[in-house]
């Protein structure tokens, strides 16, 4: 399936989530397709985001280890369905949104934590999304540099 399709539904089932064990679940689903984004980018990607994606790929992986793996069947983990990556562009601006809400949800649930140990597991994983995210923009602002140096010059007269 493609990345930006896996990205969209990623967004929408972390909205549609209710309870904080439903979020985790969400949230971990999400490090991993990134992960999965990561690692596809570091091995067929543009050649300058290899660096990046390597680190995203790491960080994500990160992002999953600090929370509990959802109880989920083979088929409805969302990484595992990823078999395109056409435009890595358009799917990193989609990852960084995805990213962007995970941290999001990840605040509202530890802040309404009832323990600290979930207050804990979320504050490291949405260290993990940030700078996850982080990784996601210097790969957008490696590719924007690419495509600038692409255009002709012009003359202005």
């Amino acid at each position: 399936m493609d990345a930006v399709r896996l990205i969209v539904t990623s967004r929408c089932a972390l909205a549609a989530s209710g309870d904080a064990p439903q979020i985790l679940a969400e949230v971990w689903q999400a490090q991993a397709l990134a992960q999965a984004i990561g690692s596809r980018l570091a091995v067929s990607g543009p050649p300058e985001l290899r660096g990046e994606a390597l680190g995203l790929t790491e960080l994500a992986g990160r992002g999953c280890g600090v929370l509990d793996a959802p109880d989920l069947d083979p088929g409805d983990l969302r990484a595992a369905q990823l078999t395109e990556l056409d435009d890595a562009r358009h799917t990193l601006l989609c990852l960084g949104v995805l990213l962007a809400e995970v941290g999001i949800a990840l605040v509202g649930l530890a802040s309404a934590a009832a323990d600290e140990t979930t207050y804990w597991q979320c504050m490291e994983a949405i260290d993990a999304a940030d700078e996850s995210r982080d990784r996601v923009r210097e790969m957008l602002r490696k590719l924007a540099a690419r495509e600038e140096a692409a255009l002709p010059e012009t003359e202005v007269g």
